[in-house]
């Protein structure tokens, strides 16, 4: 039985094919779901003397900082949003859904998050890079099998042009 299931989702289109499978596997009232979401927040660095005590420090960095962090609050409202859509279609069937949004790289997080929550499957999205493009862009979908501490079920989404 598949009493706990993680489904990691990004904001794509292929987020709604990931999450429909994941539903059509997890068993009413018995299974439990948990939707993470993971954003990777890093503050471009566009002066090698940031952090020095130049004036970019005090007149620049400052405002630069304010609107990264309002940015961030930002996406992390839209993917709750979002999130809390697919719960609510979980939870009308019957299924005990929750989501969160989280901080980090997802690589490293969709895989402890799963060891922390308990999960016994982790179900992911996968677009189809191949090649060059699978090399250049990563693939979250390959490095999750490889370190994940459950099964993982990954959902083939959009084939990529080659």
């Amino acid at each position: 039985m598949l009493a706990k299931i993680l489904v990691a989702l990004d904001n794509s289109s292929e987020a709604s094919v990931v999450f429909d499978f994941a539903l059509s596997i997890a068993q009413p009232k018995l299974s439990k779901m948990l939707l993470v979401h993971f954003v990777d927040w890093q503050i471009e660095d566009v002066s090698p003397w940031v952090g020095v005590g130049t004036l970019y420090d005090v007149d620049i960095s400052g405002d630069r900082y304010n609107r990264s962090r309002e940015h961030l609050q930002q996406e992390i409202e839209q993917s709750n949003s979002w999130l809390e859509s697919y719960a609510q279609k979980a939870s009308a069937r019957n299924l005990d859904c929750e989501f969160e949004c989280r901080l980090g790289n997802c690589n490293l997080g969709i895989g402890d998050r799963a060891k922390e929550w308990g999960a016994d499957l982790i179900v992911i999205g996968r677009r189809g890079h191949r090649n060059i493009s699978e090399i250049l862009l990563g693939s979250v979908s390959n490095y999750v099998i490889h370190h994940a501490p459950c099964s993982v079920l990954v959902v083939q989404g959009t084939i990529a042009v080659r």
